[in-house]
């Protein structure tokens, strides 16, 4: 009954964020609004998003890799790809999500282990897509931690081997300073550590500086041979600055979606609900066939 409450009380704000459908007559309804995982984690947090798992799913000549979306903290993969992963379905793509990095006994909120721990188990689902579909590489495409995270998978634990393109939606590629709790953490790691380490292991590893920061910066966070697509907006509250979600390398694409669309508020929640950003994913997958980034009045968290 309580998630029923929920999605009545969001039901109106889906409606109003579903995108008109597309000329190919899509599958799939496209929600731009954040309110829409809301209401699907209300339903059934943990099921995956629309067009998402279909492990029959065979690339097409046109999308020869499979997509594999990875939440980011405390989120789950049906709460943060209700936008971009029919999105990818309509366009054709095998679409592939999975939760990460649950408490023993917890469903609700993913990615709170350590991010190294986290980027093993993404490495055991990207082997699952790659065995079940046939193809030889995924493109990754993350939101926050999962825009961090598989960086580590990246580098140290043998994805560059098994992906191509690697799309970060509000990355923490840099860290972020947080407020100045980055400086806090510096001066007294184990004091840091323990405000965070009972409920969110992974928590002081996005801070600038970090151990774990330091070492997935170290040489630079891109990893030749992988393209990067890094998308940020400035209205980031989690990623601060937001420019730490940037990367200069040859490899690397930056996008402020702001530069794009001055009317766009996104946030570190709306962006990844945010039509700016569900056609910068399609370009950057595809660039071959680039169409225009609509710019439309964006809110913050809801889209």
């Amino acid at each position: 009954m309580r998630r029923l409450a929920v999605l009545g009380i969001v039901l109106g704000l889906v409606a109003a964020g579903v995108a008109p459908a597309l000329a190919a007559a899509p599958r799939y309804p496209v929600p731009y609004t954040f309110a829409a995982g809301i209401a699907a984690a209300a339903i059934e947090n943990g099921a995956p998003p629309p067009g998402a798992n279909n492990w029959k799913c065979k690339p097409s000549a046109a999308h020869p890799r499979p997509v594999v979306l990875v939440h980011g903290l405390a989120a789950t993969m049906t709460d943060n790809w209700q936008t971009i992963s029919p999105l990818l379905a309509d366009n054709g793509y095998c679409v592939f999500a999975l939760t990460y990095g649950e408490e023993p006994g917890e469903t609700s909120f993913g990615g709170l282990e350590p991010m190294e721990q986290s980027a093993a188990v993404l490495a055991t689902f990207v082997n699952k897509v790659l065995a079940a579909t046939g193809a030889t590489k995924v493109d990754i495409v993350g939101h926050s931690e999962g825009a961090t995270m598989p960086d580590y998978y990246v580098k140290f634990l043998g994805g560059a081997r098994k992906v191509d393109h690697y799309v970060g939606i509000s990355s923490v590629l840099k860290g972020t300073t947080f407020y100045g709790l980055s400086a806090f953490a510096a001066e007294d790691p184990s004091a840091a550590s323990s405000l965070t380490s009972g409920v969110c292991q992974s928590c002081t590893e996005f801070l600038t500086g970090s151990p774990f920061i330091d070492k997935l910066d170290a040489g630079g966070p891109a990893v030749p041979g992988v393209t990067y697509t890094l998308i940020a907006t400035e209205h980031d509250e989690l990623v601060v600055p937001y420019t730490n979600g940037l990367v200069t390398a040859p490899n690397v694409t930056d996008i402020v979606v702001q530069n794009q669309c001055p009317l766009d508020a996104s946030d570190h929640l709306a962006i990844v609900a945010d039509p700016v950003t569900g056609q910068d994913v399609l370009n950057a997958l595809d660039p071959a066939h680039r169409h225009r980034v609509p710019c439309t009045l964006v809110a913050p968290v809801v889209g």
